[in-house]
């Protein structure tokens, strides 16, 4: 039921993208792409994509899990290809929780161990996208600036509070507020040293800067002038709305997004559509080393037993 309903509103994102858009303009666009630039922003998302499994292997490694670096690289493709290439019922988390339980680690501790990952990798996107609206204010109209600061802000902030929730003990009195003292907890058991969640986080700009440099090299083929800047501007958010799990791996909401924000610099809107579809495809091939590592990962199983 809920695929159904992503698939729904994945139509209808498009249908109604689609009505504000000239199709044979988008297919002229498409006819200019180059090949070589497409290849740079693949080998840019597959960086960062492995750099985001070195991320996670560090986190793990808090967490006293012994598994070497290439478990982590095969385990985050696997997830990658089943988030972009088959997102049903299992996602690409629950493949990785799933991975670390078969080779005998506690379940909850690989959840939670997930968990900083992905918070760590949404705090990094929030951080990157303060530096560079500050770092390369004018190009955007001065309200979105300060509306991209106040979420940034907001949710860094957000972040910092949940390193002081455990001195707030009243709080353990009421179920939900106890769930953030507990994770306070955590977090400060994990991150005693204060500049080693610093590295984490100036890792995580590294990952989200190598998936805009693929964006920066789709546009390039076919011939869309976006200065990289521009970019660094405004895709962060654009990552943050395809969080939100209302359509098939982002498919439309990106898309969306994507025209709204790049139109305010006067970017044309097929320009911009085929460059997100085009960003969507690669993110489709970029997790295909997943299958590869998954159908291999079966076959050594099949051989112990």
């Amino acid at each position: 039921m809920k695929n159904a309903v992503k698939f729904i509103i994945t139509i209808v994102i498009f249908y109604f993208l689609f009505q504000y858009i000239d199709f044979e303009n988008v297919v002229k666009v498409l006819e200019k792409s180059h090949g070589g630039f497409i290849l740079l922003a693949l080998i840019a998302q597959l960086a960062s994509t492995l750099i985001a499994a070195y991320r996670w292997r560090l986190i793990m490694k808090l967490l006293h899990f012994k598994e070497p670096v290439s478990f982590y690289v095969q385990s985050y493709f696997r997830g990658s290809f089943f988030n972009q290439v088959l997102p049903g019922s299992i996602g690409g988390d629950a493949v990785r929780v799933i991975e670390l339980v078969q080779k005998g680690y506690d379940k909850k501790d690989s959840i939670y161990g997930i968990f900083v990952d992905r918070i760590i990798g949404l705090v990094g996107l929030l951080v990157l996208n303060l530096l560079a609206n500050n770092l390369f204010y004018g190009n955007f109209p001065a309200w979105l600036y300060q509306l991209l600061n106040l979420i940034a802000l907001g949710g860094i902030a957000g972040f910092s509070l949940l390193f002081i929730f455990e001195r707030f003990t009243f709080l353990t009195k009421f179920s939900f507020s106890n769930l953030f003292v507990r994770l306070s907890k955590r977090l400060n058991s994990l991150y005693v040293s204060k500049m080693l969640l610093i590295q984490h986080i100036a890792i995580t700009v590294v990952v989200h800067i190598f998936s805009i440099l693929a964006i920066y090299g789709l546009a390039l083929s076919v011939e869309v002038h976006l200065t990289l800047q521009t970019l660094l501007i405004a895709i962060p958010p654009v990552f943050l709305l395809t969080i939100v799990p209302i359509s098939l791996a982002g498919w439309g909401v990106r898309e969306s997004g994507m025209v709204g924000i790049l139109m305010l610099v006067g970017a044309q809107k097929e320009e911009i559509l085929v460059i997100s579809v085009l960003y969507g495809l690669l993110l489709i091939l970029a997790a295909l080393p997943g299958a590869w590592f998954w159908n291999r990962n079966k076959q050594l199983i099949q051989e112990k037993t």
